[in-house]
């Protein structure tokens, strides 16, 4: 039965929503809620809060087609990406999911209904193994669906027992086979022929019977679930009666693409493989917000591209060709993930780029690698050579290491990374994160927010916490957390911070004043210290800190306006990074590639200004995500929101998925102030602003600072551009008068220093100590000695402000005995200092003013032996 990738996918999600399965959309490739991945690799991971009991859905089954990403952290796949029938960097989990709901026999009735009825594959070609201690599963198989006792495999905890990770939840798993024939290399699973090619996995059934404790306890869930993935592309290639992955019709299309825009005939190539693989990992990074950058998932993106375009330099691509390829990648994915097609001129802009930034240094940094590959001395080469390629040429260890592997050599890993251990441990940070699932606060409460329209009100204590434990009371005096039935404070969420106020007793005899609001699960949580006594099931009277809240209101509406205003004025290429909105001032991440302009950030100002002197009013309202996006609302980078989420409008101006505090109309915020603006990523820009009152406050400053700065001048603010030009020019003639003197003193301290000259084997050398010469007139000055000595060496020492300058000079005809670095470094040691340069001339500087002499008489020891 042969169907496209499409057909395919489009076929298992029909299939399981036809039997009760929500249809869930896709994910991003950035998770939104498990810190310790740096990517969305398995299609279970958007459930993971699901199956550990913290997030509750309207829906007990599940299916989806999640893209996944497997090249960097503990997932790694990328540099078997191209040599093999099937590793991936980015591929398709097919996943059907119970949460409670069916178990075992569901999923395995499911699994083989599904592959043998709705795809038609011969029952006798497909191979099951089950968790060796999993009876369960084994009778389901072999007495209900029928499999033969020898085509099922027990396999041990190495392969068919799940985790999520050290800690939480776990299970056994079942897997399912495909037998691509006696024509193929290898054995079933669990037979030492195993890792051939005839037999591959298509299926992975995790039943998730149990949480993993941090001691290796083994908790049954008190309701087990069930977590499936089918690779979609594994699939297509035996439905499509194909071996390797990139013969399916989706890859073909994209090598042909491929192979017409680096002008090559030779469809078999793994370059070509390589290039179709990496256009899929790098534009549905860029659709989930991420940018080519020195760190983190940037990092990683950044990787992929550069290993794209080497590929398709060795196939003698002429230009970027790279980001072209978006074009047809839309046409086989773009219907089945539309936001390809909404994003396209920012995922092409973003890899052209980066093609270009690394076409500037490709070239150069190939031929310094040919440079040591003709001088190496045996198959590896050396770390420092693989560091400097990184480190000068932007060249990541497995680029280096790719080349090396086509020419049979291996790279010094070890010492790459001793080479680089700053930059090594930076990227081990953002990998390798480590999270106990189990740690921390745990309630079990859901409390009710009603802060959208109260600042306060009474409550109920349900839950209260001290230094890490539940406890029924707090005494006087005594930090704690309080959790509340229902409670008017916001908890730190989307950038904005938390609130602050107060409780007090019903009965007034106990005060607990609320620090921060943070969020313990799906429990709000008020942390602070109580004056009296309090205890769970006391009533209280709740009020927030309404002052501080209302600023917070105006800086994160502020946002949503400044978000939209970037948009308009930069491009529509720039999405949210990251965001903090306190009391006293908004910062907001936004990606962009070079910094905002002067007229630029007037116009993005100008522009909030004249939409909160708009008065727009705010409209708050819910309706499912899928809805609100095909509103236009702006989803957040890096966010995870529900089925359902609450949208805010300013007008026709902006609409964001939001569940932050706002103003109720924009005029509300007052006025609104630009203060900074930096880089602080590759691609990412930060822009700090003020609004209210602290906006007044600012711009009051600002005009401070003038007035002062005019008062200096003896001048109107208004003259201020003109005096400060006069100065500035009467500055500029005082720096060249004084440079010309410098110049005159050291022509003059440059005739007697000829007089000076010593013999030393034959050859005129200069070793003086210098007075009242300035460091910059030093190179000059040596120039003019050097010419007037028509052959020699000079060596000058000059103290400023306790610290040292020197400076050897050496006529080219004695270069090859003597090199000016290495004399002017034996002379910096002796002054605590290091220095380099060309062999003619070289520097240093030094701190040890008092051993210039020694310094002196070093250089001049150093000098004797080379010129013996």
């Amino acid at each position: 039965m042969s169907m496209t990738s499409a057909e395919i996918r489009e076929a298992f999600l029909s299939y399981f929503a036809d039997r009760g399965h929500q249809r869930v959309a896709s994910a991003s490739l950035i998770p939104g809620n498990d810190p310790t991945l740096l990517f969305t690799n398995a299609g279970m991971v958007p459930f993971k809060d699901v199956f550990l009991g913290d997030e509750q859905r309207g829906y007990q089954r599940a299916t989806s087609a999640q893209r996944c990403l497997r090249a960097g952290g503990k997932h790694n796949d990328l540099e078997n990406v191209g040599y093999t029938a099937r590793h991936h960097t980015f591929f398709e989990m097919l996943g059907n999911f119970s949460f409670g709901d069916y178990f075992k026999r569901e999923a395995i009735q499911y699994a083989w209904n599904f592959l043998t009825e709705e795809l038609k594959l011969p029952k006798e070609k497909l191979w099951v193994t089950v968790f060796t201690e999993d009876d369960e599963a084994y009778a389901i198989w072999a007495n209900e669906i029928g499999v033969p006792e020898d085509r099922i495999s027990r396999i041990g905890e190495k392969d068919n027992f799940w985790a999520m990770g050290d800690t939480g939840p776990c299970g056994p798993c079942s897997e399912v086979f495909y037998d691509h024939g006696a024509d193929v290399w290898g054995g079933p699973p669990g037979t030492p022929e195993e890792d051939g090619d005839r037999y591959i996995e298509i299926w992975n059934l995790v039943f998730m019977q149990y949480n993993r404790q941090a001691d290796g306890t083994l908790e049954p869930l008190p309701k087990p679930s069930v977590d499936t993935g089918m690779g979609l592309e594994r699939i297509a290639a035996i439905l499509q009666n194909v071996h390797s992955n990139y013969d399916i019709d989706l890859f073909q299309a994209l090598i042909k693409a491929a192979a017409e825009l680096v002008q090559t005939d030779d469809l078999e190539s793994k370059s070509l493989r390589v290039i179709a693989d990496h256009i899929r990992s790098c534009s549905f990074l860029v659709v989930d917000g991420v940018q080519p950058s020195n760190e983190g998932r940037g990092y990683v993106l950044r990787r992929i591209i550069r290993r794209a375009v080497r590929h398709g330099n060795m196939l003698g691509a002429k230009g970027p060709f790279f980001h072209k390829l978006v074009a047809e990648l839309i046409r086989q994915m773009g219907t089945a993930y539309p936001e390809l097609k909404a994003k396209e001129k920012v995922i092409s802009d973003a890899l052209l780029r980066e093609e270009e930034q690394f076409g500037k240094t490709l070239e150069r940094g190939l031929a310094i690698l040919n440079d040591a590959l003709d001088e190496l001395k045996g198959d590896v080469i050396p770390g420092e050579v693989v560091f400097k390629l990184y480190d000068t040429y932007g060249f990541p260890l497995d680029l280096t290491a790719d080349i090396a592997r086509e020419k049979a050599l291996t790279v010094d890993a070890e010492g790459f990374e001793q080479a680089m251990e700053a930059q090594r441990k930076r990227a081990q940070q953002a990998s390798q994160f480590g999270v106990d699932y189990n740690q921390g606060l745990k309630s079990a409460q859901q409390s009710e927010f009603t802060g959208y329209t109260d600042v306060s009100g009474t409550s109920k204590v349900v839950e209260l916490f001290s230094n890490g434990e539940q406890v029924t009371q707090l005494a006087a005096g005594q930090h704690g957390v309080v959790v509340l039935s229902h409670t008017p404070f916001y908890a730190e969420s989307g950038g904005q911070i938390g609130d602050s106020g107060r409780f007090v007793t019903a009965d007034g005899a106990s005060l607990f004043a609320v620090e921060d609001t943070q969020y313990i699960g799906k429990a709000i949580a008020h942390h602070g210290r109580t004056e009296g006594q309090l205890s769970v099931g006391d009533e209280v009277k709740v009020e927030i800190d309404d002052q501080r809240r209302a600023e917070i209101k105006r800086n994160h509406s502020s946002t949503h306006l400044l978000h939209a205003a970037l948009r308009n004025v930069l491009g529509e290429h720039v999405t949210q990074k990251g965001s903090l909105v306190t009391a006293e001032r908004l910062r907001f991440d936004f990606s962009h590639f070079a910094a905002v302009s002067a007229a630029e950030m007037d116009a993005i100002e100008r522009e909030v200004n004249q939409q909160i002197a708009a008065n727009h009013e705010l409209t708050t309202g819910v309706m499912p995500i899928d809805e609100a996006k095909k509103a236009g609302a702006m989803a957040l980078f890096g966010e995870k929101y529900d089925d359902d989420v609450r949208v805010v409008r300013m007008g026709d101006y902006s609409m964001e998925l939001c569940g932050g505090t706002h103003v109720q109309r924009t005029g509300d915020i007052g006025s609104f102030r630009l203060v900074s603006e930096a880089g602080i990523a590759s691609g990412v820009r930060r822009i700090e602003a003020v609004s209210g009152a602290a906006a007044v406050s600012y711009t009051q400053q600002q005009q401070q600072l003038l007035r002062d700065a005019a008062g200096l001048l003896k001048s109107e603010v208004s003259q201020l551009p003109q005096r400060l030009q006069q100065f500035l020019e009467k500055s500029k003639g005082m720096e060249r008068t004084i440079n010309d003197l410098q110049q005159q003193l050291a022509a003059q301290a440059g005739g007697s220093l000829i007089e000076q000259a010593v013999d030393i084997a034959g050859h005129k050398v200069i070793l003086a100590q210098l007075d009242n010469v300035e460091s910059k007139a030093l190179r000059g000055m040596v120039d003019d000695l050097k010419n007037q000595l028509g052959s020699g060496i000079v060596v000058l020492a000059v103290a400023s402000d306790s610290k040292v300058s020197l400076i050897v000079g050496v006529t080219k005809d004695l270069t090859s005995k003597v090199k000016a670095g290495d004399v002017v470094n034996v002379a910096a040691v002796e002054v605590g200092g290091k220095g380099g340069g060309r062999p003619d001339m070289a520097q240093a500087g030094g701190s040890d003013s008092s051993k210039m002499s020694q310094a002196l008489t070093a250089a001049q020891q150093r000098i004797e032996e080379l010129l013996r």
